[in-house]
């Protein structure tokens, strides 16, 4: 996804009109969204729940929307001051979690901390389509994020 946002320049993609481009970007962000959460409802339905996938679940929903912000932010669709914001945020509450972790508290997700997340995706869903409310999107999921 983050390709196809910021190396429109190269050969393999310099015939492709940019609106191809997003559709492509995001739909592979759509399905990368989905195994996200199917990942999360199978582990919960088969009790195999570890410490490590408290951990990398977060950092992986981290990437995927890091890397739709930072690519949208190339593109001149998302606020810079939008994107350093949740930006530090995350590293700051990640950083937390390792710390809790190696202590051997309990660093689950909370119900906020998904509702943020969904909120995330959603405003890069809507700003990868250029839709009407994206950057209401982005600003409300600042908000949440902060």
């Amino acid at each position: 996804m983050f390709f196809l946002l910021v190396d429109r320049d190269i050969s393999i993609l310099s015939s492709i009109h940019y609106t191809w481009l997003d559709y492509m970007a995001a739909f592979i962000f759509v399905i990368a969204s989905a195994t996200d959460f199917f990942d999360g409802y199978i582990a919960r339905t088969f009790n195999q729940i570890t410490t490590l996938g408290k951990i990398l679940d977060p950092l992986a929903d981290k990437m995927l929307t890091l890397a739709g912000f930072l690519g949208l932010m190339m593109l001149g669709r998302a606020s810079e001051w939008a994107i350093f914001l949740i930006i530090t945020r995350e590293l700051f509450i990640t950083g937390l979690r390792v710390s809790a972790v190696s202590q051997g508290l309990d660093i689950a997700a909370s119900w906020m901390g998904k509702v943020k997340t969904v909120m995330q995706m959603i405003a890069i869903g809507f700003l990868l389509m250029e839709w009407p409310g994206g950057e209401i999107l982005l600003w409300t999921a600042v908000a949440l994020t902060l």
